[in-house]
C-alpha cells in the first residue's frame, strides 16, 4: 500500500474520530432524554444561564426567567397570617418583598434567618412599600396564634410582614415547585424538617429578581443564614444580607 493511501486512511480515521467525539454524544443525549420532554421540564426551572436573563431598564437587577425566556413570577397563593387574616399574592402587589420558608420550633437555621429578617425590616422601617412573606412548613403546630407570639418575640413591626400558615401540601408545593426552595419533612434531622435557608427577592409586580454575580450568572436567591455582622460563617460562606439590602433599595426606586 502506498504512502498516499496510508495518508488517506489516516485522514478518514481522523474525521471519524472527530465526528464521534462531537456528534455521537449529542445524538445519544437527544435519544435518551427525549428532547421534547426535557424542554418541558426545563421550561419550569429557574435557570442560572445568563442567556436567559432579562435586564431591567430601571436598575442593574435582572428578571429571573425560564428556558422559554418567560419571567419567573410568584405563583398565586392564599393563606392565613398571624392575625387570622387571609393574605394572597395580590396583597403584595405594589410592594418589594422577601420570601422565606421556616417553622417556629426550628432549632437550627430559622432563628438566624429571622434575626436577619428583623435587621432588614429595621433597615427599611420607613418604607411603606416593603414587606416580607414568611411561610411555615409546619402548619400543624404553627397556628395563627403561635405565629403571632413568634412575631412578637422576634420584634416584627412591619405591617406588611405576614407569617402564614395553611394546608401543608399546598405550602410544600409553593416552596418546591413555585420557588424551587427545598422543603421536606424528615424525622431523622434535627427539628424534623429540612428547608432552604435562602431568601427570594420579589419586585412590585411580583417577579423574582436578583443581581448578577461576577461570573455573569444571576444570583437568583440570597443566603439568609449568615448575618452582615458575621461577614462569613465557619465554613467560609460570605454573608449576602448587605447586598440584599442594596438590591431591595434599588427595587424600591423602580
Amino acid at each position: 500500500m502506498s504512502k498516499k493511501a496510508n495518508y488517506s486512511y489516516i485522514g478518514i480515521a481522523f474525521i471519524i474520530l472527530v465526528f464521534g467525539i462531537i456528534f455521537i454524544p449529542k445524538i445519544i443525549d437527544r435519544i435518551s432524554n427525549k428532547d421534547i420532554i426535557r424542554e418541558d421540564i426545563r421550561s419550569e426551572d429557574v435557570t442560572t444561564n445568563s442567556e436567559f436573563m432579562e435586564s431591567s431598564k430601571d436598575s442593574d437587577l435582572v428578571y429571573i426567567t425560564n428556558a422559554a425566556g418567560e419571567r419567573k413570577k410568584v405563583p398565586s397563593f392564599s393563606f392565613t397570617d398571624q392575625n387570622g387574616n387571609t393574605v394572597t399574592d395580590e396583597d403584595y402587589l405594589g410592594k418589594v418583598y422577601l420570601v422565606e420558608f421556616f417553622f417556629t420550633t426550628c432549632p437550627t437555621i430559622c432563628p438566624r434567618m429571622n434575626r436577619n429578617m428583623i435587621d432588614i425590616q429595621n433597615h427599611f422601617k420607613d418604607a411603606d412599600d416593603f414587606g416580607i412573606a414568611s411561610f411555615t412548613i409546619n402548619p400543624e403546630t404553627d397556628t395563627p396564634e403561635v405565629l403571632k407570639t413568634y412575631a412578637e418575640n422576634y420584634g416584627v413591626t412591619n405591617p406588611h410582614w405576614h407569617l402564614m400558615t395553611g394546608d401543608r401540601e399546598t405550602i410544600y408545593k409553593l416552596a418546591n415547585e413555585g420557588f424551587y426552595l427545598y422543603t421536606a419533612k424528615d424525622e431523622e434531622v434535627e427539628g424534623g424538617f429540612e428547608h432552604s435557608g435562602n431568601f427570594a427577592l420579589i419586585d412590585k409586580e411580583g417577579f423574582i429578581r436578583s443581581r448578577v454575580t461576577s461570573s455573569g450568572s444571576p444570583l437568583i436567591y440570597y443566603n439568609g443564614i449568615v448575618s452582615e455582622e458575621e461577614g462569613v460563617d465557619d465554613e467560609g460562606i460570605p454573608e449576602e444580607i448587605s447586598i440584599l439590602k442594596e438590591d431591595i433599595a434599588k427595587l424600591l426606586k423602580e
